[in-house]
């Protein structure tokens, strides 16, 4: 259902009869995960049909799209800050006679919906994730004062209705993709919103998956990887009705020629299966990376969570991983603080993570998000406890990324090149563990695999030289 509010506005100079009327230009914002990068590649695609230009300067814009995340307070408040400071270039841009309209998209626009109007009145449009297939007709409505929300959960499909982007758009964005191939959660942690602002979960066809990734590998891509608010639990349909896991999945886009990579993220601990374990060992183009959020190392908490796993079953998993393929990385997401988190539930957390020993992963404080159970609960834990259990835990991660990274150094590994480097003549790219990697190479390198051998380690990075000018060497 889409609502509206009226407001008296001036309606902004046409142009002078016989000059043609400037390109509109839009700017899409990105916050939090992968799926809103992919979204706002598609919400670019589909304002491009309507004549739209793409543009990164603000200045410029015609239309601007915030692409908001929800997961933490403070990622919401962020939002609000910088609509604060649209609505003063907006009120400049009216003043010179140019418009400016905004737009509120995401998750943050799906949990608060009109709120956001009330909050900010420069604010001309909210739409939430199901619905931005709509976001050409909103805009069209949202004349001479009319603001629009649109947050209902779409019956239609979003993707058939998304038009698909150009070569040069796909070239544009770089050899490495994202597709999302499922959307939603029915899980219900009771720390999370996204059930509340995706939906239920829901797969693509797989026939819709494979015409993607083959149009993008068809422009240049080389690496995909699959996205989904939990991307294990894909069910896609095929064109006879019968279902496909994920496991199926990557093996059928295997077999894309010209597709040097697959990855996928992010997976829940319930489902692993034993056929998507099996395929780290079976198909060679499915990266040695699996980012499988643990949450937390305390059985109790897990159990407070609605985690519907526990720390024996993610160590099991971990242990079939690397099992079926030995160099096998993991990463993962750890929520410190979480209600009635004691020290020894704590402490737990510290034990798995020391015990599985982790090249990458994300950890925040707790965050109670309105509409959840966790926030309802009276046993929150004091933010100077969780500051210091947050120190700790990233200290230790910190420790296990920088062990991980040297381990690097003396190594052959391949790497994906994917743009300049920093530094004229270098070369940035990804290892299969999606460490950032850059040696001194021409730029025809970029879009292909090249063999590198690692010199240095540092922070953030990895140097290395490519191994056919060691050979020359």
């Amino acid at each position: 259902m889409t609502t509206e509010v009226l407001e008296a506005v001036e309606t902004p100079p046409a142009p002078l009869e016989g000059e043609p009327a400037p390109t509109p230009r839009v700017l899409v914002k990105s916050y939090g995960c992968q799926m809103n990068v992919y979204d706002a590649t598609r919400m670019a695609d589909l304002l491009g049909r309507e004549g739209y230009a793409e543009t990164q300067n603000e200045d410029d814009a015609d239309l601007v799209i915030l692409n908001t995340c929800h997961i933490r307070e403070k990622a919401a408040e962020k939002i609000y800050s910088e609509l604060g400071k649209l609505a003063l270039a907006k009120r400049a841009r009216d003043a010179e006679g140019r418009e400016m309209k905004i737009v509120v998209a995401g998750c943050v626009a799906q949990a608060e919906g009109e709120e956001v109007l009330k909050r900010q009145r420069a604010v001309d449009v909210v739409v939430g994730p199901q619905s931005y297939h709509r976001l050409p007709d909103l805009l069209r409505q949202a004349k001479n004062g009319r603001r629009l929300t649109d947050t209902e959960f779409a019956v239609d499909d979003k993707f058939r209705a998304l038009p698909n982007p150009s070569r040069a758009q796909i070239r544009a964005r770089g050899v490495a993709a994202f597709v999302t191939v499922q959307e939603g959660c029915d899980k219900f942690c009771s720390f999370c919103v996204v059930p509340y602002t995706r939906g239920a979960e829901v797969s693509r066809p797989v026939a819709d998956v494979l015409a993607e990734t083959q149009r993008l590998v068809d422009a240049g891509v080389a690496e995909i990887t699959l996205i989904g608010q939990n991307v294990n639990a894909y069910r896609g349909a095929d064109q006879a009705g019968r279902e496909w896991g994920l496991a199926r999945l990557l093996e059928r886009l295997a077999q894309i020629e010209g597709l040097a990579r697959l990855r996928y993220t992010t997976s829940h601990p319930v489902d692993m299966t034993q056929a998507l374990i099996d395929a780290h060992e079976s198909i060679p183009k499915l990266m040695p990376y699996v980012h499988l959020p643990a949450q937390s190392g305390s059985d109790r908490v897990l159990k407070e969570m609605n985690r519907k796993h526990g720390a024996a079953d993610y160590l099991d998993i971990v242990r079939r991983l690397r099992k079926a393929r030995p160099d096998v990385a993991m990463s993962s997401d750890f929520i410190v603080g979480f209600p009635g988190e004691s020290d020894a539930d704590f402490e737990a957390t510290m034990a798995l993570v020391r015990e599985i020993g982790f090249a990458s992963s994300f950890s925040f404080k707790y965050s109670p998000r309105p509409g959840t159970p966790g926030a309802a609960r009276d046993d929150q834990i004091d933010e100077e406890a969780k500051s210091e259990r947050l120190a700790a835990l990233q200290a230790l991660l910190d420790e296990q990324r920088r062990a991980f990274n040297d381990a690097a150094v003396g190594r052959e590994i391949d790497v994906l090149f994917e743009k300049p480097g920093r530094h004229e003549g270098q070369i940035a790219g990804k290892s299969p563990y999606l460490q950032a990697v850059h040696v001194e190479g021409p730029l025809e390198a970029i879009g292909r695999e090249a063999r590198v051998k690692i010199i240095a380690a540092g922070p953030n990075s990895l140097a290395g030289r490519l191994v056919s000018e060691e050979a020359k060497a």
